[in-house]
């Protein structure tokens, strides 16, 4: 079945994602994606450079009578987003990606494609392999982890890269010049805590939260989708609160880049208000489903007898903290853009709540187009939880993409597209993490744009590509390379 992607038009872009889609590359286990490219650029002749962090890059020589125009770093990440679903059986660091066509749509059976940002990937090794395009001299640049840290483009030194104008292939709405998008930060809680014995009369249950459509966590944040986690413990705080439920495990979320679909917890039960507490999660969860049943008509909010057995559970004290803390914290849209109508400027992905023996913690991924306001965000997390008695530290931050609307290489595509199409493009920012913000910082001077075909629920298993949109990134793509203008010789 996967390999009826390959007929698609454009013939050699669809190949290489089909080929991508073949070797297994969730972020920080690239090493095999990383060896195939690197063989590629090698068996094409191109001269093949990898840094010292993982990103690859290969550089192929200007066209005849293209070598005066600018060079372009034609640029993409390698890894993907692991999540299927929970009835589907898939190993991400050893199993392919079962690809099929679904009307003008590709999408894989139960986990997310790879589409971001293989495509983008893929259009580029396209370009790198043709012999008969027309460009100016070209660098494809690979980089590493962008989903989880964006290590390849933090780790990227000044004196590697030789092109002045930046084509960011991640973005995902054709039709859409992107020229800006939000910054980021983690923020990370722990919770200590010594377990305590257990009453081995209380039976144990699994509560369960499942069926969400979960989503990017910048691109589909404003969407109104559940949260898993936001949900499962908005059914704690009822139960222990009504039933005097205690909590043993929880394990809920799993990635700070994809909004939670799935949350479970492990509940020790009072036998004797276990008929009530029942009725409780039946009533919560018909309660839940109402209130989302436009946009999440899937979630399913289930108790279940567990086979588990323990000695103990999470001390009481520390259980109450976490529940209404974990309540109580900003998850979604904070403020919309003032500058850009439609655009999401801040943002919280409230993304993992997970016990260990001894301790929880809690992930949230922040986004702002504005640092400031994405730093004080942060700040408001860690000044909740420490109130709870938790410490919270900040990592992986990372720079806003400002828009620069007199980008020359932005007139370029624009003036490119309303040739092709017949209608001008739109441009504007993300609500997302591009690489641009991180590379633009190292190079100062680079003119960077981001385009890409249309990739609908990207970080879920219910992502897909819309194949039309491909073959007009494409063209798109083709003829931007060929306009390129000529370098300054003054």
């Amino acid at each position: 079945m996967s390999k009826t992607i390959q007929t698609l038009s454009p013939k050699g872009l669809w190949q290489h994602f089909y080929q991508l889609t073949r070797i297994p590359r969730p972020s920080r286990h690239e090493g095999p994606v990383q060896a195939f490219v690197k063989d590629f650029g090698t068996r094409l002749g191109l001269k093949v450079v990898q840094d010292s962090v993982g990103n690859i890059i290969l550089r192929k020589p200007a066209t005849a009578g293209m070598a005066g125009r600018k060079p372009v770093i034609l640029q993409g990440h390698l890894d993907m987003v692991p999540q299927a679903n929970a009835d589907t059986q898939h190993d991400f660091a050893v199993d392919p990606i079962d690809t099929r066509i679904d009307g003008d749509w590709v999408r894989a059976n139960g986990t997310t494609l790879g589409a971001d940002n293989g495509i983008g990937a893929a259009a580029i090794m396209a370009v790198m392999a043709s012999g008969n395009l027309s460009h100016g001299p070209l660098e494809a640049l690979f980089t590493c982890n962008e989903e989880s840290g964006m290590d390849g483009a933090f780790g990227l030194k000044p004196d590697v890269l030789q092109g002045e104008i930046l084509i960011n292939t991640d973005a995902d709405e054709e039709g859409v010049l992107c020229i800006g998008c939000a910054g980021g930060a983690n923020v990370n809680t722990r919770f200590g805590y010594r377990p305590k014995k257990a009453n081995e009369d209380w039976p144990l249950y699994q509560l369960r939260v499942t069926g969400l459509r979960g989503g990017h966590s910048g691109v589909d944040i404003h969407r109104g989708r559940g949260n898993a986690v936001e949900l499962l413990f908005r059914l704690l705080r009822r139960l222990m609160q009504e039933q005097g439920v205690r909590l043993v495990r929880v394990d809920a979320g799993n990635l700070r880049n994809a909004i939670p679909r799935e949350a479970f917890a492990l509940l020790a039960l009072p036998r004797e208000r276990l008929e009530q507490v029942c009725a409780t999660v039946a009533q919560m969860g018909a309660t839940c489903g109402k209130e989302l049943a436009q946009v999440e008509p899937q979630l399913k909010v289930e108790l279940r007898p567990s086979a588990h057995d323990t000695e103990y559970w999470i001390e009481k004290r520390v259980q109450e903290r976490l529940i209404h803390a974990v309540c109580a914290c900003p998850s979604g849209v904070i403020r919309m853009s003032d500058s850009l109508p439609g655009l999401v400027e801040t943002s919280t992905n409230l993304a993992v709540v997970r016990s260990g023996e001894d301790f929880i913690e809690v992930q949230n991924l922040v986004r702002s187009s504005v640092d400031t306001a994405r730093d004080y965000l942060c700040d408001r997390i860690d000044s909740l939880f420490s109130l709870a008695g938790a410490k919270s530290d900040f990592d992986g931050q990372y720079p806003g993409w400002s828009p620069n609307e007199h980008s020359a290489v932005l007139s370029t595509v624009q003036q490119v597209y309303r040739e092709i199409f017949g209608r001008p493009p739109e441009t504007g920012a993300m609500h997302a993490g591009l690489e641009c913000g991180i590379i633009g910082g190292t190079y100062p001077r680079l003119d960077m744009i981001s385009f890409g075909p249309t990739i609908v629920d990207p970080h879920s298993p219910d992502e897909r590509v819309q194949i039309s949109s491909v073959s007009r990134f494409w063209d798109l793509l083709v003829a931007t390379l060929a306009r390129i203008p000529h370098r300054s010789t003054g």
